[in-house]
């Protein structure tokens, strides 16, 4: 029986697998990633720990990203599911699952193994924030920015990297001049022109009213920056993104990229393990998104032992290797620039785009995540309706603003 199994099952499917498992196997739900090297840190996390436990299997279930969270809530409300699973961090996706009740408190095994002196503390941020205990474990931290193609960029007279924003808005218009699509995204799975959305956000409100409208504290309807910010985000969408976008996915949106078919992408550190297996990762390049507070736009993403899990002591095992100063240390660079692991450093023969990684995190004036992990489940889904109507023009800005307030005012009735 192979050690490392990528299942691509239904729903319904997997969780009968995980409720019929042997008392031996450790069941461990994940994304699909799209990079070979991080396939192959999970199968190798899976042998090091089978061979570190004789008589345990470890199966790795892998899935899209929305047919994961859809897996995720079906588990929440039934009586079977993974021993461990992977969430991202934060009120709006990792806090879904931890308000259903799917994720235990790893309060004593942070004790037991010390994560809280191991880990770094950006990535810690989030485990205490879901009102007790101390939920999941991170074993990465991802920082994003803007990925650019240096030719392209060249073709167009573009001489050196913006550093503000309306630099960035003149960066595009003489891409467009040449004939270049600004940037590719990918329409069909809302988060990923999201990113767009809040980036735009921190620019046009800066942080403390940003973290404001992200947490429902001010009205969006009567904040003049939320609704510039939606002008700002038609304007992108209308002017300077590869169309047609909204049928088109990340992945998609990647290989359009690659093909040197739009000359940037606002994507995480990981992109760079991608490129490597896709091109030429000296044709590229990445800055921070000219948002005007120095703040990097990133987040977390966690193992959490499961609810579900009858071995949970075995389960906190299997993420304490994963995260330990060993197995970091082997797979540096393959989830991204940094390590969570304190102790994990920059490999020599890493490439200059993980180097330019490492100056952007040192540089950054603190952090503010993805929307979809600031917001609850049912705002994020909203955010994301008003956001793809306003990028193909069917909804005006204030109309947007409006629909953002009059939602969260009626969920707090």
């Amino acid at each position: 029986m192979n050690a490392f199994k990528v299942l691509l099952a239904s729903t319904t499917l997997a969780i009968a697998a995980a409720g019929t498992a042997k008392a031996e196997d450790l069941t461990v739900w994940t994304i699909s990633y799209s990079a070979d090297s991080q396939v192959k840190a999970l199968r190798s996390a899976a042998d090091k720990f089978e061979k570190s436990h004789p008589g345990v299997k470890v199966e790795i279930v892998m899935r899209g990203v929305d047919e994961h969270k859809t897996a995720l809530r079906v588990a929440a409300g039934s009586d079977k599911g993974p021993d461990v699973y992977m969430s991202w961090a934060g009120l709006g996706l990792g806090g879904e699952y931890v308000k259903a009740g799917l994720s235990k408190d790893a309060t004593s095994y942070y004790t037991k193994y010390g994560w809280n002196d191991r880990l770094t503390a950006p990535s810690l941020a989030f485990s205490k924030s879901y009102g007790s205990g101390q939920h999941g474990v991170p074993f990465r931290f991802s920082g994003e920015g803007v990925y650019y193609n240096k030719a392209m960029f060249k073709q167009a007279g573009i001489t050196e990297e913006p550093k503000t924003y309306d630099d960035l808005v003149a960066a595009a218009k003489k891409l467009k001049a040449a004939g270049i699509p600004a940037f590719t995204f990918g329409g069909s799975v809302n988060w990923h022109l999201m990113r767009l959305m809040d980036e735009i956000l921190e620019t046009t409100c800066g942080a403390q009213l940003h973290d404001q409208l992200k947490s429902m504290q001010v009205d969006w309807s009567k904040t003049e920056c939320a609704t510039k910010a939606f002008t700002e985000m038609q304007m992108w969408g209308q002017n300077y993104i590869l169309s047609p976008f909204m049928g088109v996915n990340q992945q998609q949106s990647f290989s359009l990229f690659l093909a040197k078919r739009a000359a940037m992408m606002l994507e995480g550190d990981w992109l760079v393990s991608q490129i490597r297996e896709g091109g030429n990762v000296d044709d590229y390049d990445v800055f921070p998104f000219p948002n005007g507070t120095g703040r990097l736009y990133g987040f977390a993403e966690y193992f959490y032992v499961s609810s579900k899990t009858s071995k949970p002591d075995l389960a906190a095992e299997f993420i304490n290797l994963f995260t330990s100063t060993e197995f970091q240390t082997e797979i540096a660079g393959v989830f991204g620039a940094l390590s969570v692991n304190k102790e994990v450093k920059l490999k020599a023969d890493a490439p200059a785009t993980h180097k330019e990684w490492t100056t952007i995190f040192a540089d950054a004036k603190g952090t503010f995540v993805n929307g979809d992990q600031a917001f609850p489940l049912d705002v994020t889904t909203e955010y994301f309706r008003v956001i793809n109507d306003v990028a193909t023009g069917k909804l005006q800005p204030q109309a947007a603003s409006d629909a953002m307030q009059t939602f969260i005012g009626n969920r707090k009735k």
